[in-house]
């Protein structure tokens, strides 16, 4: 099969699609799983794959080439696609006039966002698609929590000294551990529920109450510290100093009668909110453990060093980065959906005509080389 990109959009042929090798360290994941690509390709798509891009998810060349993909470059296609957020390198490598889809940081400030403007680039974040009911299948954020909030309780199994169920033996009796889930969106609901499925006792606390109903319906407990910060778009607020005082003291008690803690709390833009002093590490029992999943944003622990595992006090403290690509074949395979998602809607018979009156397209559009 000819391994080169074969089609020129701007001839009038369909649009093709560049899938390409990430270059992150530890980024495993693939923007595409050769299922998705037949799906496109079959409805006039063309695919162009990197060699190797699927190698980091245990995807080989020719499942790409079988689903009806072409081996080849995919930095010179209309639209690129891709997991990570692009290096100054890789946006050298994008043409002008050209589409990127992928997560783009865009609330950070060290964001791509301007040099990719000055490229020429048309981007698009999956960050930044609108948390509404039939965009969904579309939020990629919300299919990685979901596993990074189940692989972070295997992380906590796995570093504790304790079971997680309970064992009934000729010896006795164990009991089962307990958990606390601090910060209830999609990780900490698949926390929770990964936890009891565990055989553990979890519970769960959010600043946004209204998420108590959630919490029970996977078998949690709530926690109840009278505090209700909830904010925008299914996100928390910002707490006042009060707030936060309040908070500190409440958690700090409760925290020490948990024998695992995951903290999965986010303020889009800020950084991470601490919800877990030094001191309530200190008061937990020794051979606890903290999962900590928001040290990418300086972490919801006092004690926290991101991308590592410390012991402090005999309690172990976990804060894996990037924890969606300890699983890359089913982490790539949800993403790769919300991708084909997000692509249909902005092509029209095989063809790239993104709709800037969607309020999806318009919301996740982060540079546009021309105002409709």
């Amino acid at each position: 099969m000819d391994t080169s990109q074969s089609a020129e959009n701007s001839s009038g042929s369909t649009t093709v699609v560049g899938v390409v090798r990430e270059s992150g360290e530890g980024e495993r994941r693939v923007a595409l799983v050769p299922k998705i690509v037949a799906s496109l390709t079959s409805k006039g798509v063309e695919i162009v794959v990197e060699s190797g891009a699927g190698l980091g998810a245990l995807i080989p060349d020719e499942l790409y080439v079988e689903a009806g993909a072409t081996i080849g470059d995919p930095w010179s296609a209309d639209v690129v696609v891709k997991v990570a957020p692009p290096s100054d390198a890789e946006i050298a490598k994008l043409t002008s006039g050209s589409t990127l889809i992928g997560f783009l940081a865009p609330r950070n400030a060290e964001n791509s966002i301007g040099a990719l403007k000055a490229a020429g680039v048309q981007a698009f974040a999956v960050e930044a698609i609108p948390r509404i009911s039939r965009a969904q299948v579309m939020d990629a954020l919300s299919s990685q929590a979901n596993v990074a909030g189940y692989k972070a309780v295997l992380l906590a199994a796995s570093e504790s000294t304790r079971f997680f169920p309970m064992l009934t033996t000729a010896a006795g009796t164990v009991k089962p551990a307990t958990v606390l889930v601090l910060g209830v969106g999609v990780a900490g609901l698949q926390a929770l529920a990964t936890a009891k499925r565990l055989g553990g006792r979890p519970t769960g606390y959010d600043v946004r109450p209204e998420v108590a109903d959630q919490v029970r319906s996977v078998g949690a407990q709530w926690l109840d510290l009278g505090i209700d910060a909830a904010g925008e778009g299914g996100y928390a607020r910002e707490l006042t100093e009060d707030e936060r005082v309040q908070q500190q003291k409440a958690l700090e008690e409760a925290i020490k009668g948990f024998d695992v803690v995951i903290t999965t709390a986010l303020v889009p833009g800020r950084p991470a909110p601490r919800l877990v002093t030094a001191a309530a590490v200190e008061g937990m029992k020794p051979g606890s453990v903290v999962v900590d999943l928001a040290g990418e944003t300086g972490g919801n622990c006092e004690l926290t060093e991101p991308g590592q595992t410390v012991v402090k006090h005999d309690v172990t403290i976990c804060s894996p980065l990037n924890l969606p690509a300890s699983m890359p074949e089913h982490a790539s395979e949800l993403y790769s959906k919300n991708i084909s998602a997000l692509l249909e809607l902005m092509l029209v018979d095989g063809k790239l005509a993104p709709d800037f009156s969607d309020e999806v397209l318009a919301g996740a559009c982060v540079t546009r080389e021309k105002e409709n």
